[in-house]
């Protein structure tokens, strides 16, 4: 008996620095919201696959684990005075206000012939260059309003013109739930690469990026690495972009992987991440791949020769208390991740070193990677300066 009390509190004591920054109230969900032209300033439609179970709106889909894939269309409105970094939305509480939160406008569930029929076509009417697909895959603790609303941000904010693809996977989007949603990234292992296929055969894609962020980097490896082994890791050349935000994986585990995966990854990291910190107790110590540090050398040697670019954010702020969405949350993260989705060759020849300053990497300069000078990223001028 003493034993199970003890293991509670540890397991409160180190879930405290998630609950002091985790939101409080109902669940947010899809309310749809009445909206005029007047009261925003964009619009986002996101295609939806998920293997959550479905559900009745304004919810549409839960946390629990649903039989087979899913398949929606939202569309989300951007407010006016949207600041980029930052998800306006009001409390749980509260109904949507068009005017100054992102809002819910259509949201559609649809049988796969109907939404790959309507994906088509819209790839098809883009022009030759705007004809990529963007997946994201969203991590622990999110429901599915919370990863719908975000990748509108980031679809917004990164500028993206092609067809964005949320896939999200059965996460209860509670603090206790950590075993539960990380068992839920390999249920979700063979549906994911399912849609994968699907786009890069199916819909007429040009090239197919992926931005995967914490737990959902490990569902998104885990589809690679078998990917791989089932011949067509590529596939069928149309993967291009893999970028990894905040990584809540293993990185033993991450070195393997990558082992059979065989490609390129862009992995962003920060050492002052406080989930991942979290998550690195929670399991028994081992350090987090997105938590690397600048006095993790020879990890960092390693990683760089299994061809993984390190993108260093520990010098970025923002408003998150806990240092675990700055890839979405920094204006200057964002448009770094847009600009390599508009690019052929993406962020970096190779990555830059820890301790160099963003800003100067993000200006062309030649940054010191291992004590030898290489130009490690081109990206837009805007970026050239300290980072907020």
């Amino acid at each position: 008996m003493w034993r199970t009390a003890f293991q509670f509190r540890l397991v409160m004591a180190l879930l405290a620095p998630l609950a002091l920054g985790a939101c409080g109230g109902p669940p947010r969900t899809l309310a749809l919201s009445t909206i005029t032209s007047d009261e925003v300033e964009g619009k986002v439609t996101i295609y939806v696959a998920t293997t959550r179970d479905p559900a009745d709106e304004p919810q549409y889909f839960t946390g629990e684990r649903g039989l087979k894939l899913s398949f929606a269309k939202v569309d989300i409105t951007v407010p006016r005075g949207h600041k980029s970094g930052e998800l306006e939305l009001p409390d749980s509480y509260s109904s949507a206000n068009p005017a100054k939160h992102f809002a819910v406008s259509s949201v559609q569930r649809m049988e796969p012939p109907v939404i790959l029929a309507d994906v088509r076509r819209d790839v098809a009417r883009r022009p030759a260059n705007e004809r990529d697909v963007l997946v994201f895959v969203h991590g622990y603790n999110t429901n599915f309003a919370d990863a719908a609303y975000r990748f509108a941000q980031i679809v917004y904010d990164s500028g993206f013109k092609g067809v964005p693809v949320l896939f999200t996977w059965p996460s209860r989007a509670e603090l206790l739930a950590y075993p539960y949603d990380r068992e839920s990234t390999f249920y979700s292992r063979d549906f994911l690469e399912m849609n994968l296929r699907a786009i890069s055969k199916d819909i007429g894609a040009g090239r197919m990026d992926i931005l995967a962020h914490s737990m959902g980097t490990l569902l998104t490896l885990e589809t690679l690495r078998q990917a791989a082994i089932r011949g067509d890791g590529s596939f069928g050349g149309k993967l291009r972009n893999v970028m990894l935000a905040a990584p809540d994986v293993d990185l033993d585990v991450f070195k393997m992987q990558m082992r059979t995966i065989k490609r390129p990854v862009t992995v962003f990291v920060s050492a002052d991440d406080r989930a991942l910190d979290f998550s690195r107790r929670f399991a028994g110590g081992k350090i987090r791949l997105g938590a690397l540090s600048a006095n993790d050398k020879q990890d960092i040697a390693d990683l760089e020769k299994l061809g993984v670019d390190l993108i260093d954010l520990s010098d970025v702020s923002t408003s998150d208390s806990l240092n675990h969405g700055k890839f979405a949350a920094s204006p200057k993260v964002v448009a770094l991740i847009g600009k390599r989705l508009q690019a052929d060759r993406g962020i970096a020849t190779r990555g830059p070193g820890f301790g160099d300053r963003l800003g100067d990497i993000a200006g062309g300069v030649m940054g010191t990677v291992g004590g030898t000078m290489e130009l490690v990223v081109t990206a837009p001028a805007a970026i050239v300066g300290g980072v907020k």
